[in-house]
Order: C-alpha cells, then sequence, then structure tokens
C-alpha cells in the first residue's frame, strides 16, 4: 500500500530523500508539469478539453484534421498549443538541477513546450515533439515556433513553398522510433521512477512506465492516476511546490 501525502513540503523532503539515495533515477511528466509556467493542461476542470471550440480539441489536434482542415488548425495550434511567454517554474528548475548534480539520469516528458531543456536539463527524450522545431514535408527545411507564430494561414516553406508542419506527434501519427526506444532503455535502466503532472491514460506514452523494473516508483500528481496502486509513495499535491527542496 502507497503512502499517500498531501502537504507540499512533506512531499518535497520525501522526495529529496529518494533522489539522494538514487543511483540512476528518471522522472516521466504530462502537462501538470507546465501548468504553473501558466500553460494549461488537458484534462483537469480548466483545462483544455473543457474549454468550448468549433471541434473537439482532439479531433483540431488529430492528423485526420491537420490534412483536411489545414488552416483552421494552425489557427487553433497558434492560439492554444504555442506559448512563448510561458517561463520554466520549480519543477523543472529543480529537475534541471537534479540532472547537473548526478541525481538524475533523464526526463521522458509528454510535453511540447520545450522547457525543460529551457531550464537547463540536458537529457530529455520528447515523446510527443516540440513546438519549438517545424519542418517543410518538402524539403525539410526547419522553422522556430516564432517563425510559425508570425505566420499567416498555412505556413509555407521560405525556400520550396513545402507545407510547414510542426513536430508534434498529433493523435493518429506513431511515436519517433528513437524516442521511444531512448525512453523506454532510461525507465528500463532507472533504480527511481517519478512520475509527475500526467494522468496516465494517453497511449503508448503512458504504456512506457511499465517497462520499470527498479525499486522505488514516485507518484506526483493532484488527482488519481493509474499507476498510483504500484507506487511507493503518491504525492497528491503541487508538483511545483513539491519540488522546492
Amino acid at each position: 500500500m502507497a503512502c499517500t501525502i498531501t502537504d507540499s513540503q512533506e512531499a518535497a523532503s520525501e522526495l529529496a530523500k529518494r533522489f539522494d539515495r538514487a543511483r540512476r533515477a528518471v522522472f516521466f511528466g504530462g502537462a501538470g508539469v507546465s501548468t504553473a509556467s501558466g500553460i494549461p493542461d488537458f484534462r483537469s476542470a480548466d483545462g483544455l478539453y473543457h474549454q468550448h471550440f468549433a471541434y473537439p480539441p482532439e479531433e483540431m489536434l488529430s492528423h485526420g484534421f491537420f490534412i483536411s482542415h489545414t488552416e483552421e488548425f494552425f489557427d487553433f495550434y497558434r492560439e492554444r498549443m504555442i506559448c512563448l511567454t510561458a517561463r520554466p517554474n520549480r519543477a523543472h528548475a529543480r529537475l534541471a538541477e537534479l540532472e547537473r548534480e548526478g541525481h538524475l539520469a533523464a526526463v521522458v516528458t509528454q510535453n511540447i513546450d520545450g522547457l525543460h531543456q529551457m531550464a537547463g536539463s540536458r537529457a530529455v527524450h520528447e515523446l510527443h515533439g516540440s513546438v519549438h522545431r517545424n519542418v517543410c514535408q518538402r524539403c525539410g527545411e526547419t522553422y522556430s515556433a516564432e517563425w510559425v507564430l508570425e505566420s499567416e494561414g498555412v505556413p509555407r516553406c521560405e525556400k520550396c513553398g513545402g507545407l510547414v508542419k510542426p513536430d508534434v506527434v498529433l493523435y493518429g501519427e506513431s511515436l519517433d522510433e528513437r524516442v521511444l526506444i531512448a525512453s523506454v532503455q532510461a525507465i528500463a535502466q532507472a533504480d527511481l521512477l517519478v512520475i509527475g503532472g500526467t494522468s496516465l491514460v494517453v497511449y503508448p506514452a503512458a504504456g512506457l512506465v511499465d517497462y520499470f523494473g527498479g525499486s522505488e516508483v514516485v507518484v506526483v500528481n493532484r488527482d488519481p492516476t493509474p499507476a498510483d496502486s504500484r507506487a511507493d509513495l503518491v504525492c497528491a499535491c503541487d508538483i511545483a511546490a513539491a519540488f522546492d527542496f
């Protein structure tokens, strides 16, 4: 039976102890890691999926919608998926510090915002890609998130006129095989797995935690997750506050 903590200061103390004794820790995170940075998550009460749009967000973020309603896709994408004013919060910063201190081997993230790298993390496996990489589907030229945000309508390559697509995994698309393999290896080799800011309902990403065979699992998430039953510690509190150690 997992020990459950709701006080963020107590959670921070317990997390510090576990990172200190870990030889190879891995953090697996989702949208909840970035909510303190002003980026809304998807499934909470204030999340993207509870807001009203012309189409369901899941549909607008699908490969099929990208193909059939390309201009509407980019209208939604620019307005809701790119947030260049966001800055790393305490969770991002502490994870980067733990990596520099030798306590964290890797971050496996479902987020596409690039905040882990902005905070200084280097070993980051982005399962769902990044808004900061945008690739011409014809010639392979790459463009920044700023360039896409400043473009109008359907963004076209300045070199060949090809369609520029965000390097993010849309619903109906497969995960990048190289990122997937690297993520599985990192999780499988870890002795401590900290799962944070994710509901663990988006597959196949959520299924990667099943590759963990180490000694200790910690979940840091406000709401219950499918991993709670196998966790040694559950911190049901704000994740940014829990990493304030």
